[in-house]
């Protein structure tokens, strides 16, 4: 019995002891889990009341240094810019300027061009940094992305640059042929020759400002407005029409093929001078008795269906070099065949953009000596308005290819073609 009674006691005590350990770390746990961590002294304590929800919606990037230089607060996007390392500002000029603002508690700004990240290519990220004291001991740095401004900002001044040129040329020549009349005023063969020459550059003037105007159109216009249901048989048919004379006068065979159910949804206007310009441009770049082939058809895409509206000429071709930039505003493959075409450098330019407004696209496949083709994608009638809505789709550039008629065979056929001549 005393065996027994005092092995109880042990137990009991043994118990006691467990339970006052428990009490005591659970108590200790308590106390370290209130107790300020390092994170939470910088981003609680440090940071004025309502700074930290401020930064979080700013479009700007955001860095909060302390005394030490080291960063107490940080947006994702300054992360994302590389302005952020290891907990430390990595842009040596933006430390200096927070340093200098710390001292002084002046307000500095400064553009600055930074290596952007990922690339190996020497591109230049440019930003403008405004560095500003936040209460006695902090110092907040603001950086603004001014890349895509500066990209914007070029292409405006090239586009000025180029449309000055452009216009120069006829009213120079204009300028010119009108005092070539004044001095052959007496000789009425000079007269009705340099008459004709003036017609021919009025006429390039006035599609140059044509071509501007509906560049503006398709870049600023709402591409659902006065959209409605277009036959693609129709837009075929006056895209023929429009370059009919010109194919005439070069004994070009023009040979088209739709099916009469194909539809696309779309401004027809925009649509029908996406559609002409490609077919007039397959004219003035093919060689005389050649034949350029408008050919249609209804493909399957995983957005719902396409339809593809292919232009194909034997004309000279175009380099792999210069597919990359043919359908830049004002680019010309070869400047002295364009001009003697007519050619403003707007035409592909338009056929992009109207391409890309109504939810599709424009790819080219080509071969220098052997021809072009020109390949419209665009959303069928149907699924179409919620698909120009979404923006435009994108293809595998791997995925262009040839269609229509072959350039090298004079005997090949396209779908269901209707010779014009």
């Amino acid at each position: 019995m005393d065996v027994n009674a005092a092995v109880a006691a042990a137990a009991a005590i043994a118990g006691l002891c467990t339970g006052v350990i428990a009490v005591l770390a659970f108590r200790w746990s308590e106390r370290e889990q209130k107790r300020p961590t390092r994170t939470s002294l910088h981003t609680d304590a440090v940071l004025p009341p309502g700074v930290d929800t401020v930064l979080s919606v700013l479009r700007s990037s955001a860095v909060v240094l302390d005394e030490s230089d080291s960063v107490v607060k940080a947006s994702s996007a300054a992360y994302a810019l590389g302005l952020v390392r290891g907990g430390k500002l990595a842009v040596e000029p933006m430390l200096h300027m927070a340093r200098d603002t710390r001292r002084d508690g002046e307000i500095r700004q400064v553009e600055l061009d930074l290596p952007r990240r990922g690339t190996g290519r020497g591109e230049a990220l440019a930003v403008s940094a405004r560095v500003a004291p936040l209460g006695s001991r902090l110092v907040l740095l603001l950086v603004e992305d001014l890349t895509e401004a500066r990209r914007i900002e070029a292409v405006r001044r090239d586009f000025v640059a180029n449309v000055s040129h452009e216009l120069k040329t006829p009213v120079g020549a204009l300028s010119l042929l009108s005092e070539a009349v004044m001095d052959a005023s007496d000789d009425p063969e000079a007269v009705t020759r340099f008459a004709g020459r003036m017609q021919i550059e009025a006429t390039r003037l006035t599609n140059l400002v044509q071509e501007l105007i509906d560049l503006s159109r398709v870049q600023n216009d709402d591409p659902l407005e006065d959209s409605e249901p277009v036959r693609v048989e129709e837009l075929v048919a006056e895209a023929i029409d429009r370059s009919r004379q010109t194919a005439s006068a070069k004994q070009i065979t023009m040979a088209a093929g739709a099916a009469s159910d194909l539809r696309i949804w779309g401004n027809r206007g925009k649509l029908a001078a996406a559609l002409g310009n490609l077919v007039e441009n397959a004219v003035n770049y093919s060689p005389a008795r050649t034949r350029v082939g408008i050919s249609a058809r209804r493909v399957n895409a995983p957005g719902g269906d396409l339809i593809e509206i292919a232009v194909t000429d034997q004309g000279i071709g175009i380099s792999e070099k210069d597919r990359e930039r043919i359908f830049e505003r004002f680019y010309r493959v070869d400047p002295a065949r364009s001009r003697a075409t007519g050619g403003t450098g707007l035409g592909l330019a338009i056929v992009k953009h109207v391409a890309a407004s109504h939810g599709g696209e424009v790819t080219v496949w080509s071969s220098e000596g052997q021809g072009s083709t020109f390949t419209l994608r665009l959303p069928e009638a149907g699924a179409a308005k919620e698909r120009a809505t979404a923006g435009p789709d994108r293809v595998d550039e791997d995925d262009d290819r040839h269609y229509g008629i072959d350039p090298n065979d004079q005997n090949s056929e396209i779908p269901a073609p209707e010779v014009l001549p």
